[in-house]
Parts: C-alpha cells; structure tokens; sequence
C-alpha cells in the first residue's frame, strides 16, 4: 500500500501508473500538522507502505513535518521537488524549474512566458536518509540520479 498527499488531478496520473502493479493509493488531503500526524501514523503501520508526497502548496508547507514523521515511522517517501530531499526527505522525482526561474531572473515577464509542459525532470536521492531507514537502493537508480545528498 501506498499513501500520499495527493492533489486530485495528480491522483488520477498516479492511480493510472500504480493500477498494473497493484500498488494501493489512498489519497489524503491535509490541513494541519496534527492531519499530517494521524495520517502518517496510520500508514505507518501497513505493511509495506510509503508515502508520495505531490506538489500540493499544502504539501510544500507542511514538507518539514511530513519528513520528520516519515523518518520517524521509517516510511519511505517520494517528493515532486528536490528541496524536500535537501530538508531531508528519501527521493524527489519532479520538474526542474530552474530554466524558467533562471528566465525570470534576466528579465523576462512571467505573464509573457509560455505556459508548458515540463520537459526536463530531476531526480534527486538522499543517502543519509537511505541508510536512516536501512534500506538499498539499486546502484542504477543512484547512477541515474541528477543529485545525490550524503
């Protein structure tokens, strides 16, 4: 089973790559730390379960409280932003935004730019927190990695 904060349109993306492995999602909405908590706590004690943590604002609010828990109970999780990894967080497999940041940066309008799909993704792996949870990540995965934290 797997868990996550989940955005509706990003559950049905999630649902769509998870159903042919008969992984489980539940999808939960939070609000507040103490949401988080009981949230977390309660996936915690399913067997083989993790947490997919997506690019909600609520999630990127509360990211510090949802890596304290995940460490705490030993899930692991996967992030859709980098920094979640660089606060601690397993793995984070999401957009690079730094070309449109670095775009912004030189000048250029927001409200001019094009509005477009992602078209590079970055994967970035924590391996303080791997050894945290005692658990091995294939070597092809960290070969594969565009940032690898120690």
């Amino acid at each position: 089973m797997v868990s996550g904060f989940l955005l509706n349109g990003q559950f049905a993306s999630v649902q769509a790559v998870a159903s042919p492995f008969n992984v489980e999602l539940i999808p939960v909405d939070v609000r507040d730390d103490s949401e988080i908590e009981r949230a977390v706590s309660a996936f915690a004690h399913e067997l083989n379960g993790g947490l997919i943590v997506t690019g909600s604002v609520a999630a990127g609010l509360h990211r510090k409280p949802i890596i304290t828990l995940a460490a705490r109970h030993r899930l692991p999780a996967v992030y859709a932003f980098g920094f979640s990894v660089t606060d601690g967080g397993l793995i984070a497999y999401g957009p690079d935004f730094l070309d449109h940041v670095d775009r912004i940066l030189k000048g250029e309008k927001p409200a001019d730019m094009p509005v477009q799909v992602p078209t590079k993704y970055q994967l970035a792996i924590n391996l303080k927190t791997i050894r945290g949870l005692g658990i091995t990540i294939p070597p092809t995965l960290l070969a594969r990695a565009d940032e690898v934290i120690e």
